[in-house]
């Protein structure tokens, strides 16, 4: 059973999609990391994530760039979103989730185009999303439990931002698959919310 998780950043989806892979036992992949790997291969190149010559340089990182505790930051969440608009950069990542996606006994991908273009097939499709002020506010008590000193007027900006530029890229945009779950986590909490989307799987997988 292939799983696809979709949905902006700080809905919920990497959350989510950890809990579905431990509760029904499949591998899982985040396929953000490679994007955010990419983007910090730039950064520590000193290259502009704009250029897509460099971006594609930056495909070949080095594997152990995926263990970084750097690639969790919001900086790099920023680039992240700069090079994945580049169509050779998703073409060269492509085959790697592609692969993953077909691995024997399937896999839970958390993404932004799982769904529509990795895995058009997967069984279950979820597209997980909340507001932006919702999902600032998370993001905030995320980084502030971590003692960052940042300003929730600032996140909510950064997190406006990356939606528009995610949702309005030409390749492969941010969007829900016409036959995915759509849900909306504004107002559940944590457990709730793990809860809804166990149940909607098992539902969705009942009806294959």
């Amino acid at each position: 059973m292939i799983i696809a998780v979709d949905g902006p950043t700080a809905s919920g989806k990497g959350t989510i999609a950890k809990a579905l892979a431990a509760h029904f036992g499949l591998p899982l992949l985040d396929t953000g990391l490679l994007y955010r790997a990419v983007g910090r291969q730039v950064e520590l190149a000193g290259g502009n994530p704009d250029d897509p010559a460099t971006a594609l340089a930056a495909c070949n990182f080095p594997p152990a760039l995926l263990n970084d505790d750097s690639l969790r930051t919001e900086a790099a969440g920023g680039y992240a979103s700069r090079v994945s608009v580049h169509p050779e950069v998703r073409e060269a990542l492509y085959q790697r989730q592609r692969a993953f996606a077909l691995q024997p006994g399937g896999a839970v991908l958390d993404g932004r185009d799982i769904g529509t273009v990795i895995a058009p097939e997967a069984e279950v499709k979820l597209y997980i999303t909340a507001s932006v002020a919702a999902r600032a506010h998370r993001r905030w008590l995320e980084m502030t439990g971590r003692g960052l000193d940042v300003a929730l007027a600032d996140i909510e900006r950064d997190i406006a931002a990356r939606d528009a530029r995610d949702m309005g890229r030409a390749d492969a945009p941010l969007k829900a698959a016409p036959d995915a779950l759509v849900l909306d986590t504004t107002h559940f909490a944590r457990e709730a919310a793990i809860e809804a989307a166990i149940k909607a799987v098992e539902a969705r997988a009942a009806a294959h």
